[in-house]
């Protein structure tokens, strides 16, 4: 009776499956390709790379190839810096003083245009690039328009900006002793209230200074400034 049960097909056992593959290692030493196979499943799929410094170098050369046509006048052996001075948005405020720390680290004339202290710059500005929505800083080398602060810092990441500047004349390390290094001063005709009294028309704009009743400083401003009236 035994001998028959044993010997029944019902009795005869199936090939056993395979276990699953975290718990079908023998030995220590597959615990490495346990390890590695886990990696390659963890990991989300087409995971983008950084690009590498010579695609950046690339991106950098191609941006200021196709901004080089760009220029302002009178400015040619300078930089022209527009910025802002004003708080108001952080991410703004700290581009600009983190590109005008990377351009005064050379040494070559800066002309410092802010657009809070005079708001003929935004016009300027956007005639120059052709733009009416735009973001401070922005930087033209040699009458050449280069970018902003991304821009900047990429190039002076990969040694393009210093290329760039090389031919300029060295700055004067001096403070003007007129303006204290603001590169305005206060409007002598209206005393800085953008408006003068005439006879018999009462008070009228002044057109010798901008809105703020400031004018650019005659010692240290080598750009005239043009009339703003209103």
């Amino acid at each position: 009776m035994w001998s028959q049960w044993l010997s029944s097909p019902a009795r005869v056992q199936s090939p056993a499956k395979p276990n699953h593959r975290h718990f079908s290692c023998s030995s220590f030493k597959d615990i490495q390709d346990l390890c590695r196979e886990d990696s390659v499943y963890d990991s989300p799929p087409n995971t983008p790379k950084k690009p590498s410094i010579f695609h950046r170098v690339r991106l950098s050369t191609s941006l200021f190839r196709s901004w080089s046509h760009r220029l302002i006048p009178d400015s040619d052996h300078r930089i022209v810096l527009y910025y802002t001075s004003l708080r108001v948005v952080r991410r703004t405020f700290e581009d600009c003083r983190a590109v005008r720390s990377i351009l005064r680290c050379f040494r070559v004339p800066i002309d410092e245009r802010d657009l809070s202290m005079d708001s003929s710059f935004l016009d300027e500005l956007q005639d120059a690039i052709g733009q009416k929505n735009l973001t401070l800083p922005r930087v033209f080398i040699g009458g050449r328009y280069i970018g902003g602060a991304d821009e900047i810092r990429l190039m002076n990441e990969n040694g393009e900006l210093k290329r760039l500047i090389h031919g300029l004349p060295e700055a004067v390390s001096r403070s003007c002793e007129i303006c204290g290094g603001i590169r305005f001063v206060v409007c002598e005709d209206c005393d800085g209230s953008h408006k003068i009294y005439v006879k018999r028309l009462g008070f009228r704009t002044c057109n010798a200074c901008n809105i703020n009743g400031l004018i650019r400083c005659p010692s240290c401003s080598s750009i005239r400034l043009r009339n703003t009236g209103s």
